[in-house]
């Protein structure tokens, strides 16, 4: 079968199965076209090796294997000739090419319960996309899996940190474990354009750039927003805002910091914050007077959320007894923080003069060299933590492209 309109590098990928590996190990930069070849690869592979066989497709999550494999395969799969019959109440899906057919089961391997969820079955092969945001036990319980006769193991992830087990067992030992290692850049994916390829290293900054620009396994290290300058800050606009929201990071003990957020167009601007150091000013506040402050914050606009640590049960009762409009946030934290490094540099979210707190907590919110993974110091990082709620808000509330999927009849 030939891989036309594929790369030089992307076409090792339909090739590799007929040496000697047992595995293939795909990194690099993001958009660099590994998961798209990769996922052609081994259908291709799976089909013309097998008959009446079962195989894995695995990633973070089973909208990742959706999203990421089967929306941009299965399309070039039916156009091959092939004939795809999905299952989405059983996660699995059939396919047939003349007289050969095989069945392929979707797993999402978020946690430590997911390696029951493929515990027990036998495949021929498996295919682990994202890798690095699976938990250990569950990569290992695939590839335990993949006991048939000439089984391969396919490996797809963009890098982390040199610390990340994935990297130090598989791909720093990829000769000992028989795997094949293929580095991708974005250079690798002929469907880009430089303008494109431009507009992606703008994207990310730091530690991100260096790992999904360059594609490099590198430690997270220094200031966590490394770029941002307090001498560029703009004034708030003093008038045109359409829309506002409140982003809280609550504290009893520790400081709690609330941003109000005006929106004009596309731009978010952080107008007006509120800090309050319940140690440093020798007295802790109750719900109903932190209630109080962010009423006073919100001076009268008419505010279309509040977004809320989700650890904060009682505030959110408290506020949502008063009538806000509370919506508890998304705390995760690298995915965070990476999503407002890039709105910061994107100016989509703007911090202005005044906001004298998160100011501070730029030049001092840390990354922490010392953890085995990626981690930031849990200090100087109220500010950081409601801006990061914010920026979270904004992707949820702009929602996610659905991914559209033949049902079992």
């Amino acid at each position: 079968m030939k891989a036309a309109g594929f790369s030089p590098r992307q076409r090792q990928l339909f090739r590799w199965w007929r040496e000697s590996y047992d595995a293939v190990i795909c990194d690099g930069a993001v958009r660099s076209g590994k998961t798209f070849a990769m996922g052609t690869a081994f259908f291709l592979w799976a089909m013309s090796c097998y008959q009446d066989r079962q195989f894995g497709l695995c990633a973070a999550t089973l909208n990742s294997v959706r999203r990421n494999l089967l929306a941009p395969v299965l399309p070039l799969l039916r156009w091959l000739g092939f004939e795809v019959w999905e299952k989405v109440s059983r996660n699995q899906i059939t396919i047939r090419l003349g007289g050969r057919e095989n069945t392929f089961y979707l797993y999402g391997g978020r946690n430590e319960g997911s390696p029951a969820l493929i515990q027990g079955v036998t495949l021929a092969g498996v295919l682990l996309d994202e890798v690095a945001l699976m938990p250990r036990s569950f990569v290992e319980q695939a590839c335990a899996r993949c006991s048939v006769e000439g089984g391969k193991i396919w490996f797809s992830c963009n890098p982390a940190g040199p610390e990340h087990w994935f990297y130090k067992e598989w791909i720093c030992q990829a000769r000992e474990k028989g795997a094949l290692y293929l580095h991708f850049t974005m250079e690798d994916n002929p469907s880009l354009s430089p303008r494109v390829r431009r507009r992606y290293e703008r994207m990310f900054q730091g530690v991100f750039y260096r790992r999904y620009v360059l594609g490099e396994w590198v430690a997270a290290q220094g200031l966590v927003y490394d770029f941002f300058d307090p001498a560029t800050l703009p004034s708030a606009p003093a008038d045109g805002y359409e829309e506002w929201r409140i982003s809280c990071d609550y504290g009893t003990r520790n400081p709690a910091s609330f941003g109000l957020w005006g929106r004009i167009g596309q731009v978010w601007y952080r107008v007006e914050e509120y800090y309050y150091d319940a140690r440093a000013e020798g007295r802790q506040k109750t719900d109903g007077e932190y209630e109080a402050d962010l009423h006073r914050l919100a001076g009268g606009r008419r505010v279309s959320m509040v977004v809320v640590d989700p650890s904060a049960a009682s505030f959110m009762t408290q506020l949502r007894q008063a009538g806000w409009p509370v919506r508890a946030a998304d705390n995760r934290v690298l995915e965070g923080v990476r999503r407002t490094a890039q709105a910061l540099r994107d100016g989509r979210v703007v911090i202005c003069r005044g906001c004298d707190a998160s100011i501070r907590e730029f030049s001092l919110y840390c990354w922490d060299t010392r953890a085995g993974a990626d981690r930031v110091k849990k200090e100087h990082d109220h500010a950081m933590d409601d801006i990061r709620y914010f920026v979270m808000s904004l992707e949820e509330s702009a929602g996610v492209a659905a991914v559209s999927v033949a049902r079992e009849a």
